[in-house]
């Protein structure tokens, strides 16, 4: 499954990434198979009405559970955040939160909420992205310049 995996098994509860472009990707939490297909659970604004219409915002998106392979073909487990925050159990509290939410309503935020936000989430219940934050790290430093010099 997947390309060059981290790990040669997926466990319940194991953060997928699945790259889009050279800055992005898009995240789910493997969720188990079913009838011998294995399932994701992810944050998407597909079929939203209104994707991306105000400032990268979708708001009716939701966690779909879907079929790793009509997500993505290439994924790696992606659980960077093991060594700062214990991973919660997958029967006790991620199954629970994931059957809960699906079919919900959510709003997708690609600053604030966004499928990454919503994996670790479930896995750690810690709201974190690696790829706005490093985006914010190249944004910041360009933006406090010109406010230091009193240009703007």
């Amino acid at each position: 499954m997947g390309q060059r995996n981290s790990h040669s098994q997926l466990y319940p509860g194991d953060i997928l990434e699945f790259p889009r472009n050279k800055y992005f990707s898009h995240f789910g939490i493997y969720y188990g198979e079913r009838d011998g297909v294995a399932y994701m659970a992810h944050l998407t604004p597909r079929d939203s009405d209104d994707q991306f219409l105000i400032f990268g915002r979708a708001l009716n998106s939701g966690v779909k559970l879907d079929p790793l392979n009509v997500v993505g073909k290439k994924f790696k487990v992606c659980n960077y955040l093991d060594g700062q925050h214990p991973p919660r159990d997958f029967y006790t509290y991620i199954k629970p939160e994931i059957d809960e939410v699906v079919g919900k309503k959510i709003t997708f935020d690609i600053l604030f909420h966004n499928s990454e936000h919503q994996a670790t989430q479930f896995r750690y219940g810690v709201k974190r992205s690696k790829q706005i934050e490093t985006v914010y790290e190249k944004i910041v430093p360009t933006w406090r310049k010109p406010f230091e010099k009193k240009i703007l």
